[in-house]
């Protein structure tokens, strides 16, 4: 089974550049607990990648500088089943997800001028409403 990581359009992280260790997962779970590794533990170095051009490095390293080990090293763990299988593959999804996150760029907001016939349509609702409220507040005198 390859381990390869598709990221998006095209990116693939391989395999050789992850390193997956296991160890003993801490919680419920009884004697199995103590017995099995099935704690899944996934470090990328990011700093020293070859599966991303230099442009994406720079965004990813600048996103995810929160995230970073000094040595450049995305750590992920999961330990959230019994199964070390099914951690592995939640750990790799998050791993997966985590670059995603840090590789979006939003787009670009362009300003848009408001119309001049919906400027004069809100100030003359203005005006009405101030007219109406002017009426209720008259005095007469008798």
């Amino acid at each position: 089974m390859s381990n390869n990581l598709s990221i998006k359009n095209g990116i693939v992280i391989p395999e050789h550049e992850l390193e997956i260790t296991t160890s003993k997962s801490s919680g419920a779970g009884g004697q199995h607990v103590n017995k099995t590794e099935s704690r899944i533990t996934i470090r990328w170095n990011a700093k020293n990648t070859q599966a991303l051009p230099e442009d994406l490095k720079t965004i990813l390293l600048k996103n995810l500088e929160n995230k970073l080990t000094l040595e450049g090293d995305l750590v992920v763990s999961n330990s959230e089943t019994r199964s070390q299988v099914q951690n592995k593959e939640n750990a790799l999804l998050k791993l997966t997800f985590e670059i995603k996150k840090a590789l979006y760029v939003p787009k670009v907001r362009m300003k848009t001028k408001v119309p001049k016939r919906a400027i004069e349509k809100r100030l003359k609702f203005k005006k009405l409403h101030g007219e109406i409220k002017k009426m209720r507040s008259k005095k007469f005198d008798y």
